[in-house]
């Protein structure tokens, strides 16, 4: 949620959530991109540094550090490209056996509440569990469907 926030803050219009589970690799993957403003190399690099934020309304900033350490306390990775103008993508991977892993959440309700909050957000959510895909896309609900005509000449 912390880094969708981010999105959000970077002025995204779409965001696209990743997550991935496959068992037989032993990897649990999330990857956030969006179109939002990106940042040059200097903030890119400090973005992990809970001390530094560009938030004026608190002095922290814990989502990427958090979610860094996370993934490094699990065998696993973490990474962040962003470019001025072009959008941000942060991934991590982690060992999904690994015991100190920490449990997705309630993916479902995130999702629910971020797409009730940001009704203007393009936000398109992906789970694949080895072979089964759940998909979630704000576009999709968005679609005009067409109005109901009053039936003429019935009763």
């Amino acid at each position: 949620m912390d880094i969708v926030e981010n999105s959000i803050t970077a002025a995204a219009s779409r965001v696209e959530i990743l997550i991935v589970e496959d068992n037989g690799r032993d990897i649990l993957s999330i990857e956030v991109k969006d179109d939002g403003e990106g940042m040059e190399a200097e903030a890119r690099d400090r973005v992990r540094d809970p001390f530094y934020t560009t938030r004026t309304t608190r002095r922290v900033g814990l989502g990427v550090p958090l979610l860094a350490q996370a993934a490094r306390e699990s065998d696993g990775t973490f990474e962040i490209e962003s470019e001025p103008g072009k959008g941000t993508t942060v991934r991590a991977s982690f060992r999904h056996s690994h015991p100190d892993r920490k449990p997705l959440g309630d993916m479902l309700g995130t999702i629910r509440m971020i797409a009730a909050a940001m009704p203007e957000l393009e936000l398109i959510f992906e789970h694949r569990v080895n072979d089964s895909v759940y998909r979630f896309d704000t576009r999709d609900s968005k679609k005009k469907t067409p109005e109901a005509r009053p039936e003429v000449g019935g009763r």
